[in-house]
């Protein structure tokens, strides 16, 4: 739940990008998928496929569910031409629409498995369960006349009964701290936004930061929202956050590009076998050509979050600040099956200004190609810049001569390494435990009074230090059978705090105070103001 663990913790940082390896779906074509069947175009050839399957139809010695047989070789088809050709079983599809259309249909709240009881973390403000007075701090045991309370519920299957068509009803029975009994609620499902820009706030008197999480639909309107809020607050330099930002809609990333680079410069251009050239040019039209920039990436960033930063980088329009990138430079057409489905199928490569393509080989197989992060781990890449190997067959230059690199992600113009000094056994052995996260949900919930009376990161931080919330942490601790060691390192125990800390500013506060706590102590984002400062 705690998404930006990942700039605190290492593991979660690797295995993040390990998993994004195979599932990425950025760099879409089109918004509008093609509609397809299941026929395919022999060109002459046998259609051997539709034969197999008619034949086990019509001959095989058993019934057989050739549905089930189709949905089974999809996937099988699809790895063998690359990583990100992918096939979705309806349910994954509309999940990874919702996303990038930037709303699905739902009641509005956050919640999490505690005790084997649903609580209700947060409530989205205007949205249907606030509207009919579900609060922060509700345990919701019925759905739909149904009890969802013990273990064995996953939170996949709780979404799936919240979630619905708009319009449609869901009914949930709470259990509320200090009253009696059950309260019914019938809620109409409705839109729930999903925000592409996670914070958009000052980070000094001239210096703005935004964060986006993905290039959905609304992620270009929001951006522009969150530049025009900065501006009003005196923003003369900007600060973009893409670490973990695995991607989204190809022309979102150009529509944002185009804001910051003047007229005529190119921002990318794409060609395939059956895709013809074509390049895209900013329109000089952008709002914040001249504004000083730092992009800050990382291994999680992907695809449409590359073109952002290659076309910045190759223009020498700004700094790029971090670790090297993911290394997607595939572009994929959505095609959509009447029962829902989809495939996300390579149709084109990308290259940036420079012309460089900065996908990363797949030659030896989905399983390698998945392991790329792991082993980026393993040879010390996240690091140390000397630990980075490009393939010197691949030199390109940038708008003023530099050098820049092909096949293998973008590598920042101001390394960053990943600050590790704070790990050791115990507090390994209390995140893998994931005692920060579910302590600060139980924090949260027993002194949801006091900390309403909070709006700023600041003063739910004075609060809960004053209080002693972190010997309290310590000792849930030991009560869940870790011992603290008659000697742990200061680091270790001080990055210990921020994480317990920051789980709960997660849980009390909005995303963007979280995230103002988070970059407070964060030495890519400091690094990032010392550049724009000097500047």
């Amino acid at each position: 739940m705690k998404k930006r663990y990942a700039v605190l913790i290492a593991l979660i940082t690797l295995l993040g990008g390990f998993f994004v390896g195979c599932r990425i779906m950025s760099g879409l074509w089109r918004k509008q998928a093609v509609k397809l069947e299941y026929a395919i175009r022999s060109n002459g050839r046998p259609n051997k496929i539709n034969t197999l399957i008619s034949a086990i139809d019509q001959l095989y010695v058993d019934s057989v569910d050739v549905d089930t047989l189709i949905e089974a070789a999809l996937p099988v088809i699809l790895n063998k031409l690359d990583p990100h050709s992918a096939y979705f079983p309806a349910e994954e599809a509309q999940e990874s629409n919702d996303e990038l259309h930037g709303s699905f249909s739902g009641i509005g709240i956050q919640f999490s498995m505690q005790d084997d009881t649903i609580h209700v973390n947060s409530v989205i403000k205007g949205g249907p369960s606030e509207k009919v007075g579900v609060l922060a701090g509700d345990r919701i045991v019925y759905i739909n006349d149904s009890l969802f309370a013990g273990k064995g519920i996953s939170s996949n299957e709780i979404v799936k009964n919240l979630k619905g068509p708009e319009g449609t009803e869901v009914k949930i029975g709470v259990l509320r701290p200090g009253d009696n009994g059950i309260i019914d609620f019938s809620i109409e499902r409705g839109p729930i936004p999903v925000k592409s820009v996670d914070a958009a706030y000052m980070l000094t008197k001239e210096i703005g930061y935004i964060e986006l999480n993905k290039f959905g639909e609304t992620t270009y309107t929001e951006m522009l929202s969150g530049l025009a809020k900065l501006s009003a607050l005196g923003c003369r330099k900007i600060v973009i956050d893409l670490r973990n930002n695995n991607g989204g809609y190809l022309g979102t990333a150009i529509q944002i590009v185009n804001e910051f680079l003047p007229k005529g410069q190119m921002i990318v251009y794409t060609k395939g076998l059956h895709s013809e050239y074509e390049a895209e040019y900013a329109n000089g039209l952008g709002r914040f050509q001249q504004i000083p920039m730092v992009i800050l990436i990382d291994e999680g960033s992907a695809s449409a979050s590359e073109i952002l930063t290659g076309a910045i980088q190759d223009n020498d329009r700004g700094t790029i600040v971090g670790r090297r990138s993911f290394g997607k430079g595939l572009v994929q057409q959505p095609i959509d099956f009447s029962d829902g489905s989809s495939i996300r199928l390579t149709i084109a490569r990308y290259y940036t200004p420079s012309g460089r393509c900065i996908q990363k080989p797949y030659d030896n197989g989905g399983e390698d190609y998945a392991l790329d992060i792991l082993k980026r781990w393993e040879r010390g890449e996240f690091f140390s810049a000397d630990s980075v190997h490009f393939d010197e067959t691949q030199v390109f230059t940038t708008k003023s001569g530099r050098k820049v690199y092909g096949g293998g992600g973008i590598m920042p113009d101001v390394f960053v390494p990943q600050d590790t000094i704070a790990y050791n056994e115990y507090y390994s052995a209390v995140i893998r435990k994931s005692l920060p996260n579910k302590f600060s949900l139980k924090y949260v919930d027993s002194h949801r009074q006091e900390l309403s009376e909070y709006s700023s990161w600041n003063e739910v931080i004075d609060y809960i230090e004053k209080a002693g919330t972190f010997g309290e942490f310590i000792s849930y601790v030991t009560s869940n059978g870790i011992k603290k060691p008659s000697v742990v390192p200061s680091q270790a125990m001080e990055q210990l705090k921020r994480v317990v800390y920051a789980g709960i500013l997660y849980d009390a506060l909005d995303t963007e105070e979280y995230m103002a706590y988070i970059n407070s102590f964060d030495t890519t984002v400091k690094k990032a103001i010392e550049i724009l400062e000097k500047e």
